[in-house]
Parts: C-alpha cells; sequence; structure tokens
C-alpha cells in the first residue's frame, strides 16, 4: 500500500438535525455533457488525494459507481484511511419521490456506491413524476405534485433505518421547505440550492437560518459550459478586479465568499491544479469593502433562469414557479 498521504482536511460546517459535520467544500459529479465513468471516477480520486472530503452525487448524474469505485481505490491507495473519513450526498430523483418508491431508491443507489450507508440524502426536486421514467428533463404529461408530507416520512424512514445519516432537499423554495416542516418529525437539515455572488439567494438563506437548515450551494462558479449554467460569475468585472487585487483566482474569490456566509460549497473541476486552487480559500479572508462590491453584483439566476428547461417541463420554467412561491 502506498504511504498515506498527509493533507490538512478542510474546514467543517457544524449541520443541524442529527446530521454528522460536513466539510465545508465539496467535489460535485454531475457532467453536463456527460462523462465516461472512467473520467469520473480518476476525477474523483486525484480529489481524494488532493484533501476533498464531501462528495456530491445523485441518481440521475449516473455517477454513483464511479464514485464508489473510486472511493474504494483511494482507500486502498492510502489517500483516505477509511470510508468513514468521507461525508457522501447523493439524491433521490422525481420519479421515486413517492412514498412507497423512497426507499427501494435509496438501496439502488446504496448498491451503486458499494456502501451500506450515505451520509446525506436529498430529495432533488420538489417535484414528483410518473414512476419507472427515469428522464430529463421530464415531459409535461408524466409531472406529479409531490405528496411531501409521505415522501418526506419515507425519507425519516431512511434515517431511521441508519441508511442515511442525514435527510435533506435541493431546489426548494421558502414555500416548499415551510410544507415540508409544517409535518416533519425529523427537519431537513441541508437545503442544496444555486448559490453564488450572482445568485446569492438572500431571502432564502435568511428562511433557512431562521429554520435551522444548512444552505449548500451548488453552480458556486455558474456551471459554465453546460446547456444551463452561464459565465456571469467567471466574468464578472468585481469578483476579476478583487482577484487581481489579492493575488487569487476569480474562482477562489466565488468560493471565498461562499465559505464566508456560512454555507456549504459544492464545486467541479476535473483538473487537479483547479481542484487543489480551489481548496485554497480557507488562509485568508475578504475585506469589508470587497464583501460590500460582491453584495452589490446585480443579481440574475443562471440554472433555473427563463432559458432553463426545468424538471417541470417546458411549459413552465423554474423561474415562473419560484416567483409563484417566494
Amino acid at each position: 500500500m502506498n504511504q498515506k498521504h498527509q493533507q490538512t482536511p478542510t474546514p467543517d460546517i457544524p449541520m443541524l438535525a442529527g446530521c454528522r459535520r460536513v466539510p465545508a467544500l465539496g467535489f460535485g459529479t454531475a457532467a453536463d455533457p456527460p462523462v465516461e465513468p472512467e473520467i469520473v471516477r480518476s476525477a474523483v480520486v486525484e480529489a481524494i488525494e488532493v484533501g476533498y472530503r464531501h462528495f456530491d452525487t445523485a441518481a440521475l448524474y449516473n455517477s454513483e459507481e464511479a464514485l464508489g469505485e473510486a472511493i474504494i481505490e483511494a482507500i486502498n491507495g492510502g489517500f483516505v484511511e477509511s470510508r468513514e473519513q468521507l461525508f457522501i450526498t447523493s439524491k433521490l430523483w422525481c420519479s421515486d419521490a413517492h412514498p412507497q418508491h423512497v426507499l427501494p431508491a435509496l438501496n439502488k443507489t446504496l448498491r451503486n456506491l458499494k456502501m451500506d450507508y450515505i451520509d446525506l440524502y436529498l430529495i432533488h426536486w420538489p417535484v414528483s413524476s410518473k414512476p419507472g421514467i427515469h428522464e430529463y428533463p421530464i415531459k409535461k404529461e408524466d409531472f406529479l405534485p409531490m405528496d411531501f408530507k409521505s415522501v418526506w416520512a419515507a425519507m425519516e424512514e431512511c434515517y431511521k433505518l441508519g441508511l442515511t445519516k442525514s435527510i435533506g432537499v435541493s431546489n426548494f423554495s421558502c414555500k416548499n421547505l415551510a410544507d415540508v416542516l409544517a409535518t416533519a418529525k425529523i427537519p431537513p437539515a441541508v437545503n442544496q440550492v444555486e448559490v453564488n455572488p450572482c445568485w446569492q439567494q438572500q431571502k432564502l438563506r435568511e428562511f433557512c437560518k431562521r429554520n435551522g437548515v444548512l444552505v449548500v450551494g451548488y453552480s458556486s462558479l455558474g456551471s459554465i459550459g453546460t446547456f444551463y449554467g452561464t459565465n456571469r460569475v467567471m466574468e464578472s468585472e468585481v469578483l476579476r478586479e478583487i482577484a487581481k487585487a489579492r493575488g487569487k483566482t476569480v474562482a477562489q474569490v466565488a468560493l471565498r465568499w461562499g465559505y464566508e456566509q456560512g454555507i456549504g460549497v459544492v464545486v467541479k473541476s476535473y483538473n487537479k491544479e483547479r481542484m487543489k486552487q480551489n481548496l485554497e480559500i480557507f488562509d485568508w479572508s475578504l475585506s469589508d469593502d470587497e464583501c460590500r462590491k460582491i453584495s452589490e453584483i446585480t443579481q440574475s439566476r443562471a440554472c433555473l433562469g427563463k432559458d432553463y428547461t426545468s424538471p417541470y417541463g417546458p411549459y413552465k420554467t423554474m423561474e415562473e414557479l419560484w416567483d409563484e412561491e417566494l
């Protein structure tokens, strides 16, 4: 076995509702366009080698198997001592967001990952779709409203069985969260949503904080290069000026901003040098003036914008939905 890699672990953010502590910076495995499993496997091994400990996947991403294989390889290679040193998040897809399908879906995820449990299981979107049809985007005729009470009760059962150490939601608005909280015996630990300097989600973050729900931000750099992403973060003049003045990359400034908001941050790069750079955000801080400038950046969605075909289908964009609910 190789000598164990000595890497300073990333800082932790305390989590609520029985959830173990989650590393502040997570590594995403969603790829658009899709990539070969071998690319995901190799990238995850490198990410563990350089210090990442939180890995984000989902049934929809088709990356669970590659992630599981990479973790086994990393343990065998001595880059991490055991699976217990890692924090693994996965998500329930819409077609399984029915009370009778939640547990089987999680068991399938566990088989894919070759694990006995995951650390965090999220409802991917606040919507259900016709069972047995695993596709994206969802066709209009397959769209179904979610029974929040019964689906969340099934998520709670997964927690009670020890198959996931914590449960949460993703892409939930204030109203969606309120619906879940109204009947939940175990409140959501996390709401994973798009958050970055160009879509700061102040109202939603405040709502989550009041209710003890940790926000974890995805598309932290705008998901540039994807069909739903934007270059507004990486090409922001405000972020570029701060980065230049501080001798940092734009990505580091954006990620540091997220960390200073007290949220978890998920970022993806398959380039090893950028993986390392993205971790180098914990030994410096933004000034008050820099934070003020970032707070004044014009806000607009990327992943949930007008050109984005949401899982709700092309007949209603997620922006229209969120505008109704917020």
